[in-house]
């Protein structure tokens, strides 16, 4: 992950133990207060949310734990790093595709991110203008050629 993605995990699991953890722990407080908690809904909701949050926390811990930090790539370094915008021409189809490198953890939300950790993403990191790269990819073996960095 990016020194960025870490940053914004960390300052998430500390809103969540300085703000969020503690006006839950209030609010059920107040709802065991109201008397029988079998039918207090705001109880039930407040612990849903205390296990929802919890569970969210020891994720993020764990992601912190285990994460390396890689290095953005420099604008106009012409080197494939992470957050690179990558122009290839896959060899075996004659076709375009532009990929974006994304951390581990970053969001893979469309064939155009594609994670660093991923077979094609461990594959083009590293790599410059002109140089032609073989990846195994579940449908076989494909060539790329970078054709443009950004």
């Amino acid at each position: 992950m990016t020194a960025s993605e870490r940053r914004k995990l960390e300052e998430e699991l500390t809103q969540l133990r300085s703000v969020e953890m503690p006006a839950l722990a209030e609010r059920i407080r107040e709802a065991r207060d109201l008397g029988d908690l079998s039918e207090n809904f705001d109880y039930q909701d407040s612990k849903r949310q205390q296990g929802f949050i919890s569970g969210r926390m020891k994720d993020i811990e764990a992601l912190l734990d285990r994460a390396t930090v890689i290095a953005e790539a420099v604008a106009g370094s012409g080197v494939v790093g992470l957050g690179s915008v990558v122009t290839v021409r896959d060899l075996d189809y004659d076709e375009e595709l532009i990929f974006t490198l994304v951390g581990s953890s970053g969001n893979v939300t469309s064939s155009e991110h594609i994670s660093v950790s991923s077979p094609v993403g461990v594959a083009l990191m590293g790599s410059k203008i002109g140089d032609k790269i073989a990846v195994a990819t579940p449908g076989g073996k494909t060539t790329f050629e970078i054709l443009n960095v950004q």
